[in-house]
C-alpha cells in the first residue's frame, strides 16, 4: 500500500511529502517531475505568487543512483518570498475555513489556518502524484485533464482521443476549443476588473485502465469511493460525478448502462456513461471524471463578516489570492488520480519491486485474455 503525508505553510520555509510504500527500482526522473510542477503554477488567473515560485523538488531520503529504493521517499519543495510581516486575521472570510479552524483550534486569529488550508499545499500533492505517475507509465497508464467550464463559459467539444487531449497543454486556460478559449480569457479579465473571482468544472480521465481495479466487497475499497474522496480533499472543490453522472437522473435505464460486447482483444464497451467504473471496480474503460471548483473565497471586493475580537459588523481582510485557478487545479486532480491509481496497481498486484509488480501484471493481463 502507497501512503503519502505532505507538511509545511504557505509562507514557512517550504513543503515537505514523505511517500510510504513505494515500489523499488523506478527510475525517479527529477526532471518530469519538475515539469509537473511547472504545470500546476501557470494558467491565466494565477496571482503574481506564481512569478514568485519556482518550484523544484529535492530528494532527502529514498532514491539511489537515479531508482527508488522501496525506502520511504522525503521531498521537499522551498518557498521562496517568506520574509515578510505576516498580520493576525481576525476578520475571517466566507467561503475559507478561518473562522471555523480558528474555533476549532481555539487560535486568536486565523492565521495558523490559512498557513495549511492554503491550496499552496497542493504543491506537494503534484510532486507526489507525479512520482506516482512514473509507476503509472511502466503499465503505460496515462492521466489527461482539461477544463470544460469557468464561470458561465462552457467548451463546446467534447475529447476524442488522447492527441486531442495533450492540446490543453497548450491552452493557459488548459481548454481544447480555441473559440471558448478567448471568451474565457475575456470572463477572467472581467472577473479581475471588477474584483471578483471566477470557479469552474474540470475534467479528468485516466486511460489504459486495467479491469479490476478497486473493489465492491466493502464501502472503502470502492475505485470510485477513493478517487472522490481524493478529489474533494482538494481546497476549492465542491462536488464530483462520473462518467454521465447526474445526467443519469435524465435517462432510462435503456438508455443508462453501457451495453457489453465481444472480439478477439475480449469483453468491451461502444459507450461509456459509467465513467469506467461499474459496482466500484474498474470495468476496462477510460476513468472519467468532472469536478467543480467554487469561486476563490478571497475577494478584493470583500464581502461581510464578523471582527472575531470586537465582534462588530466589518469587511473581510483580504490575501494575495488568483482570481481562477481552475486550470491549475486540472494538474492536482491529476495527480490525486494518479496516486489512487498507483495505490490500486500495487494493492492488486503486490510486490516490493516493479519488476514483481510488472510480473503478477502479466500473468494477469495473459488470464483475462483466456476468459
Amino acid at each position: 500500500m502507497i501512503r503519502f503525508l505532505t507538511g509545511g505553510e504557505s509562507h514557512g520555509e517550504g513543503l515537505i511529502g514523505i511517500i510510504e510504500g513505494f515500489p523499488s527500482n523506478v527510475y525517479f526522473d527529477i526532471e518530469y517531475i519538475n515539469k509537473e510542477l511547472n504545470r500546476r503554477q501557470v494558467g491565466y488567473g494565477r496571482s503574481n505568487r506564481m512569478d514568485m515560485e519556482q518550484d523544484e523538488i529535492k530528494v532527502l531520503s529514498g532514491i539511489n543512483k537515479g531508482y527508488t529504493t522501496g525506502n520511504p521517499i522525503s521531498l521537499i519543495i522551498k518557498n521562496r518570498g517568506t520574509n515578510i510581516d505576516l498580520v493576525e486575521i481576525t476578520k475571517p472570510r466566507p467561503g475559507h475555513g478561518d473562522l471555523a479552524g480558528t474555533l476549532k483550534y481555539n487560535h486568536k486569529g486565523a492565521r495558523n489556518v490559512v498557513e495549511r488550508a492554503s491550496a499552496r499545499e497542493t504543491a506537494m500533492r503534484v510532486a507526489v502524484g507525479s512520482v506516482c505517475k512514473l509507476l503509472l507509465k511502466k503499465f503505460e497508464i496515462k492521466v489527461y485533464s482539461h477544463v470544460i467550464k469557468i464561470g458561465d463559459i462552457e467548451v463546446s467539444m467534447k475529447y476524442k482521443d488522447e492527441k486531442e487531449l495533450e492540446t490543453a497543454n497548450n491552452s493557459s486556460v488548459r481548454v481544447i476549443d480555441k473559440d471558448t478559449e478567448e471568451l474565457i480569457i475575456k470572463k477572467i479579465k472581467q472577473a479581475k476588473k471588477e474584483e471578483d473571482t471566477l470557479g469552474g468544472v474540470v475534467e479528468v480521465i485516466g486511460k489504459n485502465i486495467p479491469v479490476g481495479l478497486g473493489s465492491y466487497t466493502n464501502w472503502d475499497r470502492k475505485l470510485d469511493a477513493k478517487i472522490a474522496h481524493s478529489i474533494m480533499s482538494i481546497p476549492g472543490i465542491k462536488g464530483i460525478e462520473f462518467g454521465l453522472g447526474f445526467e443519469a437522473s435524465n435517462r432510462l435505464g435503456s438508455q443508462m448502462h453501457d451495453e457489453i460486447f465481444y472480439d478477439l482483444n475480449g469483453f468491451y464497451r461502444k459507450t461509456n456513461n459509467a465513467g469506467g467504473i461499474e459496482a466500484g471496480v474498474s470495468n476496462g474503460e477510460d476513468i472519467v471524471f468532472r469536478a467543480v471548483m467554487k469561486p476563490i473565497p478571497t475577494l478584493r471586493k470583500s464581502l461581510k463578516t464578523v471582527d472575531i475580537d470586537t465582534k462588530e459588523d466589518v469587511i473581510a481582510q483580504f490575501e494575495r489570492s488568483d482570481v481562477c485557478a481552475v486550470p491549475s487545479v486540472c494538474i492536482v486532480a491529476e495527480s490525486m488520480l494518479a496516486y489512487v491509481l498507483a495505490n490500486e496497481m500495487v494493492s492488486k498486484f503486490g510486490g516490493d519491486s516493479i519488476e514483481e509488480i510488472k510480473s503478477s501484471f502479466s500473468n494477469y493481463m495473459s488470464d483475462l485474455k483466456n476468459r
